[in-house]
């Protein structure tokens, strides 16, 4: 990994309360980090606390979550739960559009240096795309 500053989440209180199921990737541009997540999967290793299905910690920090997850047997590398205001769709391969609303996503934390949302972004790189 790299040097950067994984933000925290937006509202600590928060942490752990968002839904297991959301949608996974894409967007290309985050606005808040909600929490990081550490699934563990039973099949890998990991302790069986939930009748043989997958399950996540959920943390306020990247580095409590990290940390969790070289020590955990089974545990998945960590997780950003995202939200998005605005993010690019690609709904054709090479074809995009820029939406509005809400979305919550699961990124790999990895994808999260660089893609803050801030004015102009979504422009700047919708020109970039075509």
């Amino acid at each position: 990994m790299s040097d950067f500053d994984y933000p925290i989440a937006y509202d600590a209180k928060m942490v752990g309360d968002y839904p297991a199921v959301v949608s996974a990737g894409a967007g290309y541009v985050y606005d808040d980090v909600l929490e990081y997540r550490i699934w563990c999967y039973p099949l890998d290793g990991a302790e069986d606390l939930a009748n043989g299905h997958d399950y996540f910690y959920a943390f306020e920090a990247f580095e409590e979550a990290e940390a969790f997850q070289k020590k955990t047997k089974g545990a998945q590398k960590p997780l950003a739960l995202i939200r998005q205001y605005e993010w690019i769709d690609e709904y054709k391969p090479g074809k995009f559009s820029h939406e509005k609303g809400e979305r919550i996503a699961e990124w790999g934390a990895e994808l999260l240096e660089g893609r803050k949302r801030e004015h102009g972004t979504i422009e700047k790189l919708l020109k970039s795309l075509t």
